[in-house]
């Protein structure tokens, strides 16, 4: 029994706890709205599993018409969409402590094949939701096909993207972080502008927030089609902090943290249960998936556990000169904690998969301000990789040392596509003594702003591993991978506020299995 799978059963004892301390009531009244607003997802898929998710809510903008009581909801899988064929079913709490949501770890399914599931409340029936389980370890898939989103502001567009990534029909869905964003009204339709208001603290404020977000009806269809693996970056609590840390110091920020972490868990299907109801101020998002033999996925967190911003007032984000901040030079500095490091080199190490995927939050390439032309050049923003040099320097000498095999490198957070050949000295050219040891594909935001096209060209050229840049367009990744190669096109919508947006790919790259490097398509 693997580690994840240990962790899963350990704490679904203490979830059943819950359950079995909450009155409990077996179906919603006749008479009740239907329960299942924020439709339903799936996610985590192992060759024999896969969560599902839901969250009992009639009114996305009331959580406080759901009466505080455990509620009895029914589930089933099948192999057809009919429903004629039932796989695997049960019976599942939603809890109040919990925001009524639902995880169940749907076992006992056969690997590599396409299942359809939904849940019951009294006479309500959910929406049917689409997922999959991965191959069996020892398979080869002849492909999978994987959409890649991040950055998705309510308040900057609509979610026609995810209509786009349902359409596009993915085996699996890959969501790298700012999956909801700390502010804006309370309001069930995009605005026309943005209005900085309604800035969550508290765990009632973040689980409006997602129920917000979730009751678009584009972004449950991106959920309905296909598994999701997901990660947080930092919109999920408060802009740019760092580990224990806000922007303002402030004392009561572990509890923020806490209240911001245990609403992801709530509305996410994560396999990684929370390791006790007390403190989810710490618990665990970094996981590993396999896809058979042709893919392992390394998901990464990179926020919990790094080092306060360097170089900068009361450890708040910035941009810093190189030659003038000592803190870039600390080897002490981490982005993702010792344990997660040690984590990540063990199973790049240990995979025998063809490609070695790197799911992470923000762009890993070296991206200077200004023009470098020695060591000690560069002006960079503190707040991605660039603020921590010699962790990452740690993760490259990590990849070389396992022999990993086609390392790519995902990326979201910055709000512009990019594509970069990842080398261990950006200071000098690539050689056979500083070879290519990763290519970094970084996706633009689902909606969330971003600079001018015509600075972006600017940080194309002054950064020459760095080989396409695109920040005017809103979108997302679609990849193809298989055994021979790996196929990746950047989606750019033709508008963000239209929810009916066509799409169209402005860039499509290849990167061979074994000769690392960006060809455009």
């Amino acid at each position: 029994m693997d580690q994840q799978r240990r962790i899963f059963l350990f704490n679904a004892a203490q979830l059943a706890a819950l359950a079995a301390a909450a009155p409990l009531a077996g179906a919603a009244p006749n008479d009740a709205a239907y329960p299942f607003s924020l439709g339903v997802a799936s996610g985590s898929p192992l060759p024999n599993a896969v969560i599902l998710w839901t969250r009992i809510l009639a009114d996305p903008l009331n959580a406080a018409a759901t009466a505080p009581v455990a509620l009895s909801v029914r589930w089933e899988v099948a192999e057809d969409e009919g429903f004629r064929k039932i796989a695997a079913k049960g019976i599942a709490s939603a809890v109040p402590a919990l925001a009524h949501s639902v995880h169940v770890d749907a076992t006992g399914l056969a690997p590599g094949r396409w299942y359809w599931y939904r849940f019951m409340l009294g006479d309500a029936v959910s929406p049917v939701g689409r997922t999959r389980t991965a191959p069996a370890p020892d398979a080869q898939p002849a492909r999978l096909k994987l959409a890649v989103a991040s950055c998705q502001h309510w308040e900057f567009g609509s979610f026609g993207a995810h209509r786009q990534i349902a359409a596009a029909a993915p085996d699996l869905v890959a969501f790298l972080g700012d999956y909801v964003y700390e502010w804006g009204p309370y309001h069930l339709s995009h605005p026309a502008k943005a209005t900085r208001t309604n800035e969550n603290a508290t765990l009632d404020g973040y689980r409006a927030r997602y129920a917000q977000y979730k009751s678009d009806p584009d972004l449950q269809a991106a959920h309905h089609a296909a598994p999701w693996i997901v990660t947080w970056d930092d919109h999920e609590v408060v802009n740019d902090y760092t580990g224990e840390r806000d922007a303002r110091s402030s004392a009561d920020f572990l509890a923020r943290r806490a209240a911001a972490y245990q609403a992801f868990y709530e509305h996410m299907p994560l396999r990684l249960a929370p390791p006790g109801q007390t403190d989810f101020a710490r618990f665990r998002i970094y996981q590993r998936y396999d896809w058979g033999r042709l893919a392992r996925f390394h998901v990464l967190d990179d926020r919990q556990h790094r080092a306060a911003h360097a170089c900068q007032a009361n450890g708040r984000s910035g941009s810093v000169l190189r030659r003038d901040c000592a803190d870039l030079r600390d080897p002490a500095r981490s982005m993702l904690g010792g344990e997660q490091e040690a984590w990540l080199a063990q199973g790049l190490a240990s995979s025998g998969a063809r490609w070695n995927i790197i799911a992470q939050q923000t762009l890993m390439a070296q991206s200077s301000q200004t023009k470098v032309i020695g060591p000690d050049d560069g002006r960079f923003w503190n707040d991605g990789w660039d603020g921590y040099p010699l962790a990452r320097q740690r993760l490259f000498e990590a990849l070389g040392k396992s022999n990993a095999a086609n390392p790519l490198v995902l990326s979201g957070d910055v709000h512009t596509f990019y594509a970069a050949e990842l080398r261990s000295d950006f200071y000098r050219p690539m050689s056979k003594a500083n070879p290519i040891i990763a290519t970094e594909f970084c996706g633009t935001s689902v909606t969330s702003s971003s600079r001018p096209q015509a600075r972006t060209l600017e940080y194309v050229d002054m950064n020459p591993h760095i080989k396409y840049g695109r920040s005017d367009k809103r979108g997302f990744m679609l990849m193809e991978v298989t055994p021979a190669k790996t196929v990746t096109s950047f989606v750019g919508l033709d508008d963000v506020r239209d929810a009916a947006t066509g799409a169209s790919p402005v860039a499509t790259f290849v990167v061979n299995a074994g000769r690392p490097g960006l060809n455009r398509y």
